[in-house]
């Protein structure tokens, strides 16, 4: 690096804003300040590979030195913009700040160390916290007690700095600060952290506090992916009462911030990757072979491999004219024995996916979830993310379902179905974005799952949460020989050659490719689908009734997303009729599975929303036998003469009326005067 006075190099920055032309021979740099006037900007923005082909000494500079570099640079476009427009150059002199974007060289949050200490670079990462705005003082008004005369003090450190005397009097001693004759700006501290497809499997993220002032702050949320190009210092720790610890905080004071554009993948496709993928597109039984590649390390579950590919694609959002939105991302809800695999599925879509989280619902609160409120050591409040937020845009893989706390999983109701999480806590009230898909996976309540029981019964899960779920699957642990043989050969051979005992049909990488270039497309729904989509749901309106509506609206929602979203793995233009008949025979799938009522063996969409029809029917049966035992004193019922007109009944044996009348005391319908003795309410 040559040697160079400060007021040299602005002189030859100043040159550079003016001179400068791109590959059109367009002056840029000459139409962006002028820009800045006509926009009410305070910033210049200055790619730095047009600095660096104009002249490499002084884009090196600018990186070793930035202050230097950045202040030189700061007088060169201020020159500038006073050739331009002098009022206005005066106006924001002391706020008109240059940006630098575009490094060549940029660093991983996690290799950011003590050799970038006051140096500019670049990292990308995801928002995790950010705090309020807060005023910034820059300059420090005090007023002298002794002699009333008004000192001065600029700063430029976190501690506020008084004056040591006075400049008229020389007093040292008190002086107020005067705050109306101070000058402040916008403040804002975010916490970056590394993006979770770069961290590196068993590592903790590494994340860095960044802070933002002026026309920086407020243009970020947790949850939001940015670059940012900054200098990196180190501020001192303190001690009570021990003054400065040797021991420094690093904190990276941002000078350009750029959200990252909101498409759904951040894969980058090439023009041989773009005709690869419509060729394997074009080719036969494509839809089959696709599923096949979905995990290969598993044995079979093609249906449930089907499911979470179509959740990996989902449907575009619909945006409607009055602003609300209609999601486009698909639920997926798992529910099996032990050892069957569940966990691997989640874990398999998470890394496929290019934002994917995999978190457990046993160690995990609706504020690790969603997003919480939290205090610093400074007393600063900032608003943290959680796994659904950081999935913005991705999935959400939620092992344990079950395992979570009611509470814990009542915050989900918003994100699956508005796709928001909403804050009003510690003064904080904000709205986040959590356009994710959940994939989730449940135990059964027993352990095993039961024949015998519903899967309301089967898993502890409310019936709110499980209707937002768009698929619903079963997975089951039962002994088939010919299936147990083949599972045993797959797992064995893995375990011998480290290879899957049929090679998966789309490599993985191809595969991550293909998924991310059918997310950009946006087919439309053809007549002729909308027709086997109404059929389907007409059906199954017909199987509701006057006491209980089994099918809303959210399930033909469901219906068309899934249609769409085939259509997108197909690469259609249009969601054709053979779309709709996979979607509805994915559904129809799902019905004969969850949907069955045990009792009768008959698919009965009340088994999803709490009670079958023959539940519902046993209800009013006992309501109506102890309306007559009440009698028109409305005298208490004796919980065995109850019991034995349940059981004379012939429709339910002794356990099964007592659990008739747990049920009843439970829910309401009755309550228990004394023991032994209940009352309609």
């Amino acid at each position: 690096m040559s040697n160079i006075t400060a007021s040299k190099l602005g002189e030859e920055l100043e040159k550079f804003l003016k001179s400068f032309k791109n590959k059109s021979g367009e002056k840029i740099y000459k139409t962006r300040i002028s820009q800045i006037v006509s926009s009410g900007s305070i910033s210049l923005i200055v790619d730095f590979n047009d600095l660096l082909m104009h002249d490499i000494d002084k884009a090196n500079m600018l990186i070793t030195d930035p202050d230097t570099g950045l202040e030189s640079f700061k007088k060169a476009a201020y020159e500038s913009l006073r050739i331009e427009t002098p009022s206005y150059a005066e106006k924001i002199r002391n706020d008109l700040t240059v940006r630098i974007r575009n490094l060549v060289d940029k660093v991983p949050i996690r290799k950011v160390g003590t050799a970038h200490l006051d140096k500019l670079i670049e990292i990308t990462g995801i928002v995790v916290r950010s705090s309020d705005i807060m005023p910034l003082a820059v300059e420090a008004a005090y007023k002298c007690i002794s002699c009333g005369d008004t000192n001065r003090i600029e700063q430029d450190k976190m501690i506020l700095r008084r004056p040591r005397s006075c400049e008229k009097c020389e007093s040292g001693r008190d002086f107020e600060l005067i705050e109306k004759e101070s000058v402040f700006i916008d403040y804002q501290v975010i916490r970056m952290q590394e993006l979770p497809e770069e961290l590196p499997a068993g590592q903790l993220p590494q994340s860095y506090d960044v802070s933002l002032i002026r026309d920086l702050v407020n243009i970020t949320r947790p949850g939001d992916r940015v670059t940012l190009t900054g200098i990196v210092r180190a501020e001192p720790e303190y001690s009570q009462g021990r003054g400065k610890l040797r021991v420094f905080q690093s904190i990276i004071e941002g000078n350009y911030l750029e959200v990252m554009g909101k498409e759904p993948e951040i894969i980058h496709l090439s023009k041989e990757d773009e005709a690869l993928i419509k060729t394997i597109s074009n080719e036969p039984n494509v839809y089959e072979r696709l599923i096949e590649s979905i995990a290969p390390a598993i044995h079979g579950h093609e249906t449930h491999k089907e499911a979470i590919l179509l959740m990996m694609i989902g449907a575009p959002r619909q945006q409607l004219l009055d602003g609300t939105t209609i999601r486009g991302d698909i639920n997926v809800l798992l529910v099996g024995d032990p050892g069957t695999a569940k966990s691997e599925l989640l874990k398999f879509a998470s890394h496929l996916a290019p934002r994917g989280l995999y978190t457990s619902g046993r160690g995990s609160t609706a504020a690790g979830l969603t997003a919480a409120v939290v205090r610093e050591k400074n007393g600063m409040m900032m608003l943290e993310a959680g796994a659904v937020v950081l999935a913005d845009l991705g999935i959400a893989s939620i092992d344990e379902f079950d395992k979570m706390r009611t509470e814990d999983r009542s915050a989900l109701h918003e994100c699956m179905e508005q796709q928001t999480v909403s804050v009003a806590k510690g003064g904080i009230v904000a709205t986040l974005n959590a356009r994710t898909s959940i994939l989730a996976a449940a135990n059964p309540a027993l352990g095993k799952y039961d024949d015998y029981r519903n899967i309301t019964e089967n898993v502890n899960l409310p019936t709110p949460l499980l209707t937002r779920f768009d698929l619903i699957f079963i997975l089951r642990d039962k002994a088939d020989r010919t299936r147990d043989e083949e599972l045993a050969k797959h797992v064995l051979k893995i375990h011998r050659t480290g290879e899957y005992a049929k090679s998966p049909p789309i490599e993985y990488e191809i595969l991550r490719k293909y998924l991310a270039y059918t997310r950009n497309l946006a087919p439309k729904l053809t007549p002729e689908a909308e027709d086997k989509i109404m059929e389907y749901y007409l059906r199954m309106r017909a199987m509701s009734d006057e006491n209980m509506i089994t099918v809303t609206p959210r399930q033909l929602e469901g219906l068309i997303r899934l249609a769409t979203a085939r259509a997108r793995i197909m690469l259609h233009e249009k969601v054709t009729e053979d779309d709709a008949i996979r979607a509805v025979s994915l559904i129809r799938r799902m019905y004969e599975t969850v949907g069955v009522d045990v009792k009768t063996g008959q698919v009965d969409l009340g088994v999803l929303h709490g009670k079958p029809l023959s539940e519902r029917n046993l209800l009013e049966l006992a309501l109506d036998i102890f309306k007559n035992l009440e009698g028109p004193d409305k005298k208490p019922v004796d919980e065995n003469r109850f019991i034995e007109e349940l059981t004379a009944t012939g429709k339910m044996n002794n356990d099964e009326a007592k659990k008739m009348l747990q049920m009843m005391n439970q829910s309401g319908a009755i309550y228990e005067v004394k023991p032994g003795s209940y009352r309609k309410i």
